[in-house]
């Protein structure tokens, strides 16, 4: 009797579709809610591959959060970050479903998980976003658009407050960054970055 051939396990897929099933849990769930044999069973893995790959629930969110962070600061510029991160906070809310913003909040209310979201947009948006000022207080500058970004993300799709609920995304853009333009301004041009 011949056994058939095992099959070669892909890591890097396994922990693709681990990462995957994380991040449409925690933005469906929230944090807490979210357990990690559920992402496990989405994903299609054994819950001792998760704990081997990433450890703990606390660093699998970590992941997901560096995952989805890179992803935008590699794919955009310093210029183009908080227009595509504005739009894509007015334009990722489901149709009669819950905004992911809520997700990410309700997260908020673990200090876990809100530890690593402040650690996440501290590491990543907020340097990327210093980067357009040559002030000495660009990271405070920076830190005062993506609250703004955020903000306007919360009270749009979470809040529902009109007019701000109801106006055109592009025309919300075109003001948030035109003012965002203006706080990340270059003072030094003589110096060609």
């Amino acid at each position: 009797m011949t056994q058939a051939p095992r099959r070669k396990r892909d890591s890097a897929a396994t922990k693709e579709a681990l990462l995957q099933a994380a991040s449409e849990l925690f933005t469906e769930r929230g944090f807490s809610a979210t357990t990690v044999r559920d992402v496990a069973a989405r994903a299609g893995a054994n819950q001792a591959l998760l704990f081997r790959y990433f450890g703990s629930k606390q660093e699998l969110f970590a992941a997901v959060l560096t995952r989805n962070s890179e992803q935008v600061v590699a794919e955009l510029s310093a210029e183009e970050l908080p227009r595509q991160l504005l739009m894509n906070l007015l334009d990722s809310a489901e149709p009669n479903g819950e905004h992911p913003l809520v997700a990410m909040l309700r997260s908020w209310s673990d200090e876990r998980a809100a530890e690593m979201l402040r650690g996440e947009l501290g590491a990543r948006y907020t340097e990327r976003l210093s980067e357009l000022s040559d002030a000495e207080d660009a990271q405070l500058r920076a830190d005062l658009v993506l609250a703004w970004v955020f903000g306007i993300g919360m009270v749009r799709s979470v809040l529902g407050k009109s007019p701000l609920a109801e106006a055109d995304p592009e025309v919300i853009v075109g003001y948030v960054t035109r003012a965002a333009s203006v706080l990340l301004e270059r003072t030094d041009l003589s110096d060609d970055r």
